[in-house]
């Protein structure tokens, strides 16, 4: 796994990790190596270059980055059923192609919270300003032995911002379109509805 790990090529199915289980052995073996385990989480939909920057500058922390990519049904609970735009599937394998990145694994929705940090107990955990209170850093940092970093965005514009973005923009055309078809098509129906009562 270390040559997968630590190689050139993206190997995504293998740097997928499945259960908590074995990415703690995983874990186990990296620390007891002397590497420093750095571990972030997120959703990751419509990943962009902030993404990619904050991954970038996690890594930064340590040798070995981990992923959390929040589940289909962890997200809809939380943002709605309009969420996520990209399926869980194709939000691990596009992570694993990401040079910071060394493994991912699936955070569900039945899984206690906090329990990857509680299996990974990494050097660091690194986090946005809005993930956790000052409470929970305190909670966290006791109770794991992990320093927690607190990062800003790195990005301008949120993936949820965008989304809202296309559809202002989607309904300003539909109803540009509306305005121009719309009378032709009610003076179109009126003189169908008299034509066919003349007929009657």
């Amino acid at each position: 796994m270390n040559s997968v790990v630590f190689g050139s090529e993206s190997n995504v199915e293998m740097r997928n990790i499945s259960g908590l289980k074995s990415l703690e052995k995983m874990v186990q073996e990296w620390k007891e190596a002397g590497h420093r385990i750095v571990l972030v989480s997120g959703s990751w939909d419509l990943i962009h270059e902030g993404h990619a920057l904050y991954l970038e500058k996690a890594k930064s922390y340590g040798d070995i980055l981990i992923v959390g990519v929040d589940s289909d049904k962890k997200i809809k609970k939380r943002k709605g059923p309009g969420r996520p735009v990209v399926p869980q599937d194709e939000r691990l394998r596009m992570l694993s192609h990401l040079r910071s990145v060394d493994v991912v694994i699936l955070k569900e929705h039945t899984e206690p919270k906090w329990s990857l940090i509680a299996a990974v107990k990494p050097d660091v955990l690194v986090a946005t300003k809005e993930t956790y209170t000052k409470e929970d850093i305190k909670k966290l940092e006791k109770k794991h032995a992990t320093k927690v970093l607190v990062h800003e965005r790195m990005a301008t514009t949120s993936t949820s911002a965008r989304l809202r973005l296309v559809q202002i923009d989607l309904a300003s055309k539909l109803s540009q379109k509306l305005s121009e078809k719309l009378p032709g098509m009610i003076d179109e129906v009126i003189a169908q509805a008299v034509k066919t009562k003349k007929g009657k």
